[in-house]
């Protein structure tokens, strides 16, 4: 562009046969009266190339599969989010970014061979830079995390140490694929820790519960459950008594112990989408140069696998209390169990004259109206990853198994939402469907921006 401006006084000045002609226009070096002012857009390019840079350093457009894990934490405690799930949420998306920058950081001698077009081997943004936003990036989601509340903190500490030890040491080890599952199953755990600490209830307004009197009273006999309330209190009686005494925790001893329940709760969901990041990151080492086809195979066996999983609604300790007693219904929990619940709600009579009663045993299956969104959430989990996964196996060569890389990153939201939607706590369909509001958005940014 600046070659093709320097040379068109030349051309102006050679008139037909090279003969110079005269010319009424300025010369360069002279203002003209009308020349327009330089737009801004040529002055903001600068920095409009810096954002790029940074946009590509951080992968912006994988933030999006951030919040779903801490969503997918409060689901899985049968909790609604709350302002301490934001923080969470805030917390995990600085430390997922502090992940990023230290990974290009580390990365860099290894970029400038197989990736020189990426922002520090191509000299737009410098290494010191980037390890300072890393730095940064942690000191602000420990915060956030502390701000949430101490089980946060808790969760937050071991997640920051994980992403660090990936991204310095273990990353190019047999280790690594673990660490990275670890790192996202943490992330789930941190959103679980947030929510559940902010329960204070179970401790003050249920406060009898941890008196020993009231198991004893339970326990009478013809109460109704008594020997399992006293055992349940005794239990919590046990987690109360080993906590530090109030004078260390003043108003807030309550948080660990209700954290600590909360987070075993979420443990299966973490485990889920913990499998999920193994075979992605699996998949992933040999992006650069491609590979064998065995690790795309076990991604896609893996993605089966969740794929039934998660359509199947997770057990509550409520369900087994009613099975153990023989009462209430059964909800549907897979597939076939759909499918009977509404043909046996088709095939009912519209009316019935006279007394009915119904037969011993539980009642007939309800259509479980979760059941849809579950089926529909694991289709899209399936169906953003099968594809590419199939092409990796058939052709593990450098280009598709990127795409494979790209698939797997993006059929987290999806998988997230089926994890929530799966939970079958309140306002979890609302939840679900937040967090599949944002694979749109992650698709559209990522046509701008690589995700890998």
């Amino acid at each position: 562009m600046r070659a093709s401006r320097a040379a068109a006084p030349e051309a102006l000045s050679q008139g037909a046969g090279g003969t110079t002609a005269t010319t009424t226009t300025p010369p360069l070096n002279e203002p003209s009266p009308l020349t327009a002012p330089p737009s801004r857009a040529h002055t903001s390019s600068p920095d409009r190339a810096r954002a790029r840079a940074w946009a590509e350093l951080l992968r912006l457009p994988a933030l999006f599969t951030v919040p779903g894990d801490a969503l997918a934490g409060a689901a899985a405690v049968s909790a609604r989010p709350t302002a301490r799930t934001l923080l969470a949420i805030a917390s995990s998306l600085c430390l997922y970014e502090a992940g990023m920058a230290l990974n290009d950081w580390a990365d860099r001698d290894v970029d400038a061979v197989e990736r020189p077009h990426r922002p520090l081997p191509s000299g737009r943004i410098r290494p010191a830079a980037a390890l300072g936003a890393a730095c940064a990036l942690t000191g602000a989601g420990l915060s956030l995390a502390a701000c949430a509340g101490r089980p946060a903190l808790t969760v937050a500490v071991p997640l920051a140490a994980t992403v660090w030890a990936y991204d310095l040491a273990l990353k190019n080890t047999p280790a690594g694929p673990l660490a990275m599952a670890t790192a996202r199953g943490l992330d789930l755990l941190l959103g679980a820790a947030a929510t559940a600490g902010a329960g204070v209830v179970g401790w003050k307004a249920g406060a009898s519960s941890l008196d020993p009197r009231a198991g004893r009273a339970a326990a009478v006999p013809g109460a109704v459950g008594g020997t399992h309330r006293a055992l349940t209190s005794a239990a919590l009686l046990g987690i109360r008594r080993a906590l530090p005494s109030p004078s260390l925790l003043g108003d807030r001893q309550a948080f660990p112990s209700a954290a600590l329940l909360g987070i075993r709760q979420a443990l299966p969901s973490a485990a889920l989408l913990g499998t999920h990041t193994l075979a992605v990151t699996t998949v992933s080492r040999r992006e650069a140069q491609g590979g064998s086809p065995l690790a795309p195979f076990a991604a896609l066996a893996v993605t089966a696998a969740l794929t039934r999983t998660v359509t199947r609604r997770r057990s509550l300790p409520t369900d087994r209390i009613a099975g153990r007693r023989g009462t209430g219904s059964r909800r549907p929990t897979g597939v076939a169990d759909l499918a009977a619940a509404a043909m046996s709600r088709l095939s009912r009579h519209p009316r019935q004259t006279g007394a009915h009663i119904p037969p011993p045993g539980p009642t007939p299956d309800p259509l479980d109206t979760h059941a849809a969104l579950r089926l529909a959430l694991a289709a899209a989990y399936a169906a953003t990853t099968s594809r590419p996964y199939l092409h990796a196996t058939l052709n593990p060569s450098p280009p598709l198994t990127q795409r494979a890389v790209t698939a797997g990153i993006r059929a987290t939201i999806p998988l997230q939402a089926a994890l929530t939607a799966r939970s079958g706590a309140k306002g979890a369909t609302v939840t679900a469907l937040l967090t599949t509001a944002l694979a749109p958005l992650a698709g559209r940014f990522a046509r701008k921006v690589s995700v890998t």
